[in-house]
């Protein structure tokens, strides 16, 4: 893999955008991430099947997989309800939870500065 040009004076990888957003980017960028957190944020724990119905268009695959890699962040838990029937929920961690304000902030960002037109998810 070739490696990413970096302007002029910076000698640093990542250090034109800085690290900490970098990291931020590399975990909450990817599609769906944000919509889950968000459901997540407003909702407080939530059943895997709910999840799934809140976001519309995602798959049962995509789901685990963002799951997944946002409890390896360490911003969610996943919680085993003793059945039966067997049920797994899903929580925001304390880190997680403070992702909150951010998320209000970028919906907010969004209905002033992005055009209005249907949800893209």
């Amino acid at each position: 893999m070739a490696q990413q040009e970096v302007p002029t004076g910076i000698t640093e990888p990542c250090a034109g955008v800085g690290l900490a957003i970098t990291r931020a980017f590399d975990v909450l960028g990817k599609r769906w991430t944000g919509l889950i957190m968000a459901v997540l944020s407003q909702h407080g724990p939530v059943y895997f099947s709910e999840l799934r119905r809140a976001v519309p268009g995602i798959s049962e695959r995509m789901v685990s997989d963002r799951l997944t890699e946002l409890a390896d962040a360490g911003l969610v838990v996943r919680q085993v309800d003793e059945g039966p029937p067997l049920r797994v929920s899903y929580r925001l961690t304390e880190a997680g939870a403070a992702l909150g304000p951010a998320l209000g902030e970028l919906a907010r960002w969004a209905e002033n500065h992005l055009p209005p037109g249907p949800p893209t998810c």
